[in-house]
């Protein structure tokens, strides 16, 4: 499914590519993320709790850019070959430069992440965020913060997907759990932080 017109009816901008790398491609990369990236658990500190997810993450930048999200602070991992090879291509298709990627491990369907907003002091703000998906297919729901309508689109392996505009500010998104996905998803989102 490749539909580049924006998936919201108003208030922010998402436009899914579909496809942007072929199945051999897909599959390298998705081998390489799940064998050579140094995954950690996420953390956060939620209602004074703190929290350690089954999610595992990894930040990279091409710079000193701690990410600071949920009281916790992520250092930056220098970008790999096959990282920046992947913000090229993703640069490529939204004519965007992007100087930071935070990657997402969800084991299975039994992992996913609640509504919330990408919409921290250090990113530029109204600034893209770029994801690209491997592994299993997911569903991504979109929901307005005034109104709650609702939007939604599976993630196919090797696509992209890449919200823009007000969206942080009028939307939320997640990743619903599923107990139909028995296989890993990997996701890498492409931002701009604050130099």
């Amino acid at each position: 499914m490749k539909m580049n017109k924006n998936l919201l009816p108003y208030e922010g901008i998402v436009n899914y590519h579909g496809k942007v790398l072929s199945e051999e491609k897909t599959e390298d990369y998705l081998k390489y993320l799940l064998e050579e990236i140094p995954w950690k658990n996420d953390e956060a500190h939620i209602f004074g709790k703190h929290i350690i997810t089954k999610r595992k993450v990894a930040w990279y930048a091409d710079g000193d850019y701690p990410y600071h999200y949920s009281n916790t602070t992520k250092v930056p991992l220098k970008l790999t070959p096959e990282l920046l090879t992947l913000k090229e291509l993703v640069e490529e298709k939204c004519k965007v430069k992007f100087n930071s990627v935070l990657l997402n491990l969800y084991h299975d369907g039994d992992e996913g992440m609640g509504w919330h907003r990408d919409d921290e002091k250090t990113l530029v703000k109204d600034s893209p965020i770029a994801s690209l998906s491997f592994g299993a297919e997911r569903r991504f729901d979109l929901k307005h913060i005034k109104t709650k309508e609702k939007v939604q689109v599976v993630l196919e392996s090797g696509s992209l997907l890449v919200m823009a505009g007000t969206t942080q500010t009028h939307w939320h998104h997640a990743l619903p759990k599923t107990k139909k996905v028995k296989t890993a998803r990997v996701n890498l989102t492409f931002r701009c932080m604050e130099v």
